[in-house]
């Protein structure tokens, strides 16, 4: 268990999020997103991964 909590996940963002729901835009916002292409790493968590399945067709999700 201890080495899943060093996960490090790559989050791309792949499409826009222009005419999306308001909260889809707010958790590309808060995982740091604003343009695509970019791209960002965090450590994995519950938190993490409940963001990810809100805006899953969104985003590229890589495991490192």
């Amino acid at each position: 268990m201890a080495n899943e909590n060093n996960v490090i996940v790559k989050v791309t963002l792949v499409k826009s999020i222009s005419g999306r729901l308001k909260n889809q835009q707010a958790t590309i916002a808060a995982l740091g997103l604003h343009k695509i292409g970019q791209s960002k790493e965090f450590k994995d968590s519950p938190t993490l991964q409940g963001m990810l399945t809100k805006v899953a067709h969104l985003v590229k999700v890589e495991k490192q």
